[in-house]
Formats: C-alpha cells, sequence, structure tokens
C-alpha cells in the first residue's frame, strides 16, 4: 500500500483529502505543520508528500528546504497543493524539488486523487 504524508492547515480541507485518498486505498497521515511533517518523513519514508505552502509558523518553502538538505528524505516525491499563486512562490518550490504545484482552486478533489495517482505509478 502506498504511503502518503499530507501536510495541510485547514482542517476540514485536510480530511477531505485523507478520507479521498483512503477510500482509493492510500495510506494517509495528516499533519498541519511543517516541522511535524519533516519528522513524520524522516520517521515514516512515504511514497509521496502532499504539501500545502501556506502553513502556520514554517511555510511549505522551508519544509523543502529542509527536506533537500536531509539525504534520508530528499528523494521522496513532492506535490505542492496551495492557493498561493505567486510566481516566485511556484519557481522556488519547483527549484527545491516539488514535482508539481497544483493550485487548489484548478483541481476538483476527484481531479486531484487522479493526480496523485499518476505521481504514484
Amino acid at each position: 500500500m502506498k504511503r502518503i504524508l499530507l501536510i495541510e492547515d485547514e482542517k476540514i480541507l485536510g480530511e477531505m483529502y485523507e478520507e479521498k485518498l483512503k477510500d482509493e486505498g492510500f495510506e494517509v497521515t495528516l499533519v498541519p505543520e511543517a516541522i511535524a511533517g519533516l519528522v513524520l518523513a524522516k520517521k515514516e519514508k512515504p511514497d509521496l508528500i502532499i504539501l500545502d505552502i501556506l502553513l502556520p509558523r514554517e511555510d511549505g518553502i522551508f519544509f523543502l528546504t529542509e527536506m533537500k538538505r536531509d539525504s534520508e528524505i530528499s528523494n521522496i516525491p513532492v506535490v505542492a497543493f496551495s492557493n498561493y499563486d505567486n510566481p516566485e512562490t511556484r519557481k522556488r518550490a519547483k527549484e527545491l524539488g516539488a514535482s508539481d504545484y497544483l493550485l487548489k482552486t484548478d483541481y476538483t478533489p476527484k481531479e486531484v486523487v487522479e493526480k496523485i495517482k499518476g505521481y504514484l505509478n
């Protein structure tokens, strides 16, 4: 079973995606902030990380920067998933290794799940 780490601080949105992904047969761990995400990424070595960019305390760019420095987790694919549509942030996320930068408003939950499945195959 493929494992996904979902880093999302909006509780309702996070729980909804967690449920949708579990319904598709994924094992999902949901955390609300970057530091907890880094700890869990090291501990669980998920197959994919879905990362919100705007997070409390440390943001998604911080997460990507720290992740890239850690050889244990630096090769885990990350999909940035945010409402923050800033070209510089998008560029920075890609430079730091994000496989993609999806805008939440551009996709239905079903489309997001299909994209995630594509990254895991």
